[in-house]
């Protein structure tokens, strides 16, 4: 069958094009090559499709008929390769996106220029702090922060993001101030549960000594949103991005803690399903995200809050 899809094929492009010598140059082959095709299309089917003669191809009346599908045929075939065409170049049809709840503010204006510039991409924006599953929700593009085991996914590390401990006035008014690291162990904790790695703390301080502990957790949550209002409520300390708190620091609802120690930055990846080539859609969403991030740090507001990668950007097989 798809032999004779092909012969299919070249018997329209010689009707197309009125000789065999023409079709043979727009197929990039031979015009003998193209005279065998029309003979074993015509031996196959049983009927004579073109009299030839030494100036002029003629249809013949099963000729004439048979085009007319061949034509249909090709027709369609053209138009799905421009639909793949335009997938592959133009951001076009749904743009699946993951993002925890922290996040999926910065989403709307990162991706509205994208949007607003291109009618034919829609947007289904998935919002959740847990690990959901990438492939079942058919997601093209997810935003994750911290470290990341290992899949079949690939990472593109975007950003960092400066965290701090940080605790109410009324907390700290009721518990006191800690002044060394030394001091959290003996706080309560509200802590992330569904991220890797931040069970334990480590702080650097002045001239790189290095603080590590493992404080009681009293409140743990998938949901880092959760963990700062509870933390603006006087419950315990939290490690926070300042990128999420920026406001509440203003406002005094939050304080950090230790301005002399520091603890890691975050990194922020955004994670795409391993392909041979990206959808249009899925590269200009990237980069949007890269172009708003960049705002972000160059703007009049901007604090220490985002960083650009400490490396240049890579990419590697990481989680789903």
């Amino acid at each position: 069958m798809i032999d004779q899809l092909k012969r299919m094929a070249v018997f329209a492009e010689v009707v197309e094009h009125g000789s065999m010598s023409a079709a043979a140059r727009t197929l990039g082959t031979t015009t003998s090559a193209v005279s065998q095709q029309l003979r074993e299309l015509e031996r196959s089917m049983g009927v004579t499709l073109l009299h030839r003669s030494s100036r002029k191809l003629q249809l013949t009346e099963a000729g004439q008929r048979f085009f007319s599908g061949c034509a249909t045929m090709l027709a369609a075939a053209r138009s799905a390769e421009q639909q793949l065409a335009q997938l592959r170049d133009a951001p076009v049809g749904e743009l699946r996106v993951a993002s925890p709840v922290g996040f999926a503010r910065h989403l709307g204006p990162a991706l509205a220029p994208l949007l607003s510039a291109n009618p034919g991409l829609s947007l289904h924006l998935q919002v959740d702090d847990a690990l959901i599953d990438l492939v079942d929700a058919r997601i093209d593009l997810a935003v994750r922060f911290g470290r990341l085991p290992d899949s079949s996914w690939v990472a593109q590390r975007l950003a960092e993001l400066e965290l701090a401990v940080c605790a109410s006035p009324a907390y700290l008014a009721r518990r006191g101030v800690p002044t060394l690291p030394a001091d959290l162990a003996h706080h309560e904790w509200l802590r992330v549960d569904a991220r890797p790695g931040l069970a334990a703390l480590e702080l650097t301080g002045p001239q790189g000594v290095v603080e590590r502990l493992r404080p009681a957790t009293r409140v743990t949550s998938n949901n880092q949103l959760s963990l700062q209002q509870l933390c603006e409520a006087g419950i315990g300390l939290a490690v926070l991005a300042l990128q999420d708190i920026e406001a509440s620091l203003v406002s005094g609802a939050l304080v950090p803690l230790l301005p002399e120690w520091r603890l890691a930055p975050l990194p922020m990846y955004v994670v795409t399903p391993r392909r041979d080539t990206q959808p249009a859609k899925v590269r200009h969403a990237i980069a949007a995200v890269q172009a708003y991030l960049q705002g972000l740090r160059s703007g009049p507001s901007a604090r220490a809050a985002w960083r650009p990668p400490a490396a240049p950007m890579a990419s590697g097989s990481i989680a789903a």
